[in-house]
């Protein structure tokens, strides 16, 4: 009984929330029916402490999102690459924003080879990338901060493999004005950080 009132609480909170939107703005939800026009693509994580929208300041319809465990670009992902292909070739974002977290559960289960079952299998994506900077990891510091450098060498490295897709290699080649940026998000403090990796040609 106490589940079904909690979902209640929900669906309340978000007649609430339409409600305040369409007071303050009475074309709000008529225009967002009609237009998609996001000049944004935000890969991130699946964490629930990171929505691209709140952080980011912005309204529904002005990000288009993809979110997996751990921010993971891989080039077999059909899932990943059609949600790049349509917001580069459908939507015509201008800015691919590759965001990771500090804290990250999954890149902590992945530098501590912790066992949870299938999820084992898409973080050794991360285990990767952890292995590959064996020595930055080893020179890092206590637990915490090794967690920390592979969440930025994570963010690193999915952005550079955003790049080599053929989507964004296509668009390039093309001449179209697109951008890819490594970023990463503090839960302690709020605040996003370049992590100066942007690359925008090919």
């Amino acid at each position: 009984m106490s589940d079904l009132a909690d979902l209640e609480t929900l669906l309340a909170r978000n007649r609430q929330w339409a409600g305040e939107l369409t007071s303050s703005d009475p074309q709000f939800f008529s225009r967002l029916a009609h237009q998609q026009v996001p000049r944004y693509l935000w890969i991130g994580c699946s964490d629930s402490r990171v929505p691209a929208n709140q952080i980011l300041g912005l309204m529904p319809g002005e990000i288009f999102v993809h979110r997996n465990v751990a921010n993971v670009v891989v080039h077999s992902d059909l899932n990943c690459l059609s949600v790049v292909q349509y917001a580069v070739e459908v939507l015509r974002v201008r800015d691919i924003i590759l965001c990771g977290h500090y804290g990250c559960g999954g890149v902590t289960a992945a530098l501590h080879d912790q066992k949870l079952g299938l999820i084992d299998n898409w973080l050794r994506h991360v285990q990767d990338v952890g292995h590959r900077h064996a020595e930055a990891l080893a020179a890092a510091g206590p637990s915490e901060m090794k967690v920390n450098r592979l969440c930025e060498l994570n963010v690193l490295a999915q952005t550079v493999h955003v790049a080599e897709t053929t989507v964004v290699q296509d668009a390039w080649l093309a001449g179209r004005p697109l951008a890819v940026h490594g970023w990463i998000y503090g839960l302690e403090d709020g605040l996003l950080r370049d992590l100066g990796c942007t690359k925008d040609h090919a």
